[in-house]
């Protein structure tokens, strides 16, 4: 049985250059970066030419980026260090409603300090209205963090437009490029915005490993208190290995970003516009257009995301159903009912993510293998039987 992996916009493979890389800081170079001798100072220099890669990735100065364990880390961190860092502005944070869950409950955290959460809506897409941000600033908004493009749907927000808001409004302003960072164009010069997190494991990077960028000047207050690391901004002996290697993948996603972008769009669209023809009842979630190149999102009538996830499974098709944070939850996404879906429908989810490397004969295995699995559900579906009798001619 032909064996297909379309669950990258949950984890990346690790490229052969990347775990070369990494394999000498595993083996004799296992010096402490804060360590004075040779051995400690070898570990510094990796840990220093990383830190450049990365930046260059975002375009970013070196100073400027704070190595963290996590996309959720580097997420929590922004939210929470910036507001409580600058919280004399104002006690006042604006959100989208489709952010990642990291962000969300970073918000509800800081609502136990005294805080105050606003939601701004998005349209069907999934797309943030930044006139929407605009009506929501107030003088005692202090920050606002909007996601540079959306796991679940793929949907890409206008963060540059957003930050411009914000700018005006003397606020500052975070995006999680998790998602999107080393798989289309982030420049945070480009996005005018003041923090930015991203994630190794999303370009061929080794998990464990992600980032922050915190614009010079901005104060942030450490969530990990401890010794001088990161410039005494997050405490911990560093993790030689997975920030090196996240430094190589940030160097050859930069390289290569063009062309496997493109690549992967033309199988992206492909599997979109066969499955739509090929299957009735399937509509297509996030924007048509501006969304991720590697990401194909859908949502099936009368029946549930669990069913199809486990049905694909047996068929050697690996995908998912929502974000990786939220997959086991087994409720409705928020991010699809922020857009409008209504709660059956939101079930009924499931995201295909592509590499560049991914072939045609395994996006030609899941258009024969798929159909005849939602016509399978669907006659054992109460809800299709229902919309059958109530639709008959």
């Amino acid at each position: 049985m032909r064996k297909v992996y379309l669950d990258h916009i949950a984890a990346t493979p690790l490229r052969p250059e990347v775990l070369e890389v990494m394999l000498p800081f595993f083996r004799g170079s296992y010096g402490n970066p804060q360590s004075l001798h040779s051995a400690g100072q070898e570990a510094v220099q990796a840990v220093d030419e990383a830190r450049d890669k990365v930046a260059g990735l975002i375009g970013a100065a070196s100073e400027e980026i704070i190595f963290t364990a996590a996309g959720s880390e580097s997420n929590n961190f922004a939210l929470k260090g910036m507001a409580l860092a600058n919280q004399a502005r104002g006690k006042r944070i604006v959100v989208s409603a489709i952010e990642h869950a990291s962000i969300l409950n970073s918000a509800k955290a800081l609502e136990k300090l005294g805080f105050t959460t606003i939601l701004v809506p998005v349209d069907r897409f999934g797309r943030v209205d930044p006139g929407d941000v605009r009506k929501a600033l107030t003088k005692d908004t202090v920050l606002v963090s909007v996601m540079t493009a959306n796991s679940e749907v793929g949907t890409i927000e206008p963060v540059a437009e957003i930050a411009r808001v914000c700018r005006e409004n003397g606020v500052l302003v975070h995006t999680d490029a998790v998602a999107a960072a080393g798989s289309i164009p982030v420049d945070v010069k480009v996005l005018g915005v003041d923090a930015l997190s991203l994630a190794a494991d999303q370009f061929y990077g080794p998990k464990g490993a992600a980032a922050l960028f915190i614009r010079k000047g901005v104060r942030v207050l450490p969530l990990i208190d401890g010794g001088v690391q990161e410039g005494g901004r997050r405490g911990g002996t560093e993790n030689v290995p997975a920030i090196v290697g996240m430094g190589k993948a940030a160097e050859l996603a930069a390289a290569g970003l063009g062309k496997r972008a493109e690549a992967a769009k033309i199988l992206r669209d492909l599997l979109i516009r066969e499955l739509l023809s090929r299957a009735d009842h399937v509509v297509l979630t996030g924007h048509p257009d501006l969304r991720l190149p590697h990401h194909a999102s859908f949502c099936v009538e009368f029946i549930e995301g669990e069913g199809m996830l486990l049905h694909l499974d047996m068929k050697g098709v690996a995908c998912s159903s929502g974000s990786a944070c939220t997959s086991k939850s087994l409720k409705a996404s928020h991010v699809l009912l922020a857009m409008g879906l209504d709660h059956a429908l939101a079930q009924g989810s499931l995201v295909f993510s592509l590499l560049e490397t991914t072939a045609r004969e395994d996006i030609d295995h899941v258009l024969d293998v798929f159909p005849p699995i939602i016509d399978k559900l669907r006659r054992m579906s109460p809800l299709y039987t229902k919309y059958l009798e109530e639709n008959k001619p």
